[in-house]
């Protein structure tokens, strides 16, 4: 395998250290920039609470796919998929190796792998928009568990999107949802994943800490900044942690307290969902997150995979 040829990901769970490793992976080939594999990251103005890195903390290495929607935008996977593939195509025209960072297992899967995305039906995905409407999410996701358990391990009650997305795919395919995930195999022969290792109980203070740094940063203005912007009616960012449970708490929905306590509480359990996603592909190449070398031992891997 040539350099030209190379793709790293890095992933594991939110606030396991990602961006920084894949900032300082990018550094260290010279010739590397970063492709955003974070759906929420894509929203301009969603900084805060999306833990956007800053300029400073991009250590000049170019980023791609950062603020490319409004807060009021829908994108799909589909949709994604395409913008992130073209960004890696456009740096292997350049010699450029592109790092790839982010939490989403099905993100991350969509681009690497041979992913393809079920048609869809309006008709179909209205009945399953409307059902959720008069039903609650609770009570479709429970519809879900029963059609596809092992979609609805995946899916929180809380992504109405991909929850209705999901159960139109089981009427019109009559298939299980994940039977249209691919095996780990990706379409880039050089594929180098490394992923940050984190023990759960570190994780967990990891992550009460990042919201409370969060909060002390503004988070609860950059949402109310965000809302003449549109983002209460875009049907994706308004679902984004945190975003959701101080949207809530501006309507009077529950005090700041418990928006603050929500949002440690969900992230602890999306962190987890990701972590367990991940572990699955046999590919990632894991390391301690707290190594003092660990970025030499990411290294190795990736010079390793160009040498083989």
């Amino acid at each position: 395998m040539s350099v030209p040829e190379r793709v790293v990901a890095v992933v594991g769970p939110t606030a396991s250290g990602k961006s920084s490793l894949a900032v300082q992976v990018a550094r260290r080939l010279g010739r590397a920039e970063v492709v955003n594999v974070d759906s929420m990251q894509l929203y301009r103005g969603m900084d805060v609470g999306t833990a956007k890195p800053s300029q400073a903390e991009r250590g000049g290495v170019v980023h791609h796919l950062f603020d490319v929607l409004d807060v009021s935008e829908t994108a799909s996977v589909a949709e994604f998929q395409g913008w992130a593939r073209a960004a890696i195509a456009d740096c292997h025209a350049r010699g450029v190796t592109p790092v790839l960072v982010g939490g989403s297992a099905l993100y991350v899967r969509a681009v690497l792998d041979r992913l393809e995305f079920p048609g869809t039906d309006p008709a179909v995905r209205s009945r399953w928009a409307a059902a959720l409407e008069s039903r609650g999410a609770e009570a479709l996701h429970g519809e879900l568990a029963r059609l596809d358990p092992a979609a609805a391990e995946q899916i929180q009650p809380s992504n109405d999107r991909r929850l209705v997305r999901a159960l139109e795919v089981i009427e019109l395919t009559g298939e299980p949802f994940p039977a249209t995930m691919p095996g780990h195999e990706s379409i880039y022969d050089g594929l180098v994943m490394l992923g940050l290792d984190v023990p759960r109980d570190v994780l967990d203070r990891r992550l009460a800490q990042r919201v409370d740094v969060m909060w002390a940063d503004g988070f609860v203005d950059e949402v109310r900044r965000l809302l003449p912007l549109g983002l209460a009616e875009g049907r994706t960012a308004s679902r984004a942690l945190g975003y959701q449970q101080i949207l809530a708490f501006l309507r009077g929905e529950m005090t700041e307290d418990e928006a603050r306590e929500a949002t440690v509480t969900g992230t602890r359990k999306f962190a987890r969902r990701q972590d367990r996603l991940f572990r699955k592909d046999p590919r990632i190449h894991w390391l301690p997150y707290d190594a003092e070398d660990l970025v030499d031992r990411a290294m190795e891997q990736v010079r390793g995979a160009v040498s083989e």
